[in-house]
């Protein structure tokens, strides 16, 4: 498995954007964002963090999270 590069800076915010296979447009439908936010809220009890904001379009999703101060742990 490839090993990505990026920068580890406890308490860092990250900006970045997801989009789904050949952008279908399915993001928005509800039972898709019931799923979405349960899953992210389920990564949350594990490995805290803050949701700055997020948009959440129909193929695709822009957030912005902060890592808690003092955490070098995420992978």
């Amino acid at each position: 498995m490839s090993r990505y590069r990026r920068a580890h800076t406890p308490g860092a915010c990250y900006f970045f954007t997801l989009v789904t296979y050949r952008r279908q447009r399915f993001l928005c439908d509800d039972d898709v964002r019931l799923a979405l936010r349960e899953s992210i809220e389920k990564v949350r009890q594990q490995r805290p963090f803050t949701i700055d904001a997020w948009v959440l379009l129909p193929d695709h999703l822009h957030c912005i999270w902060t890592l808690p101060d003092g955490d070098a742990d995420f992978p």
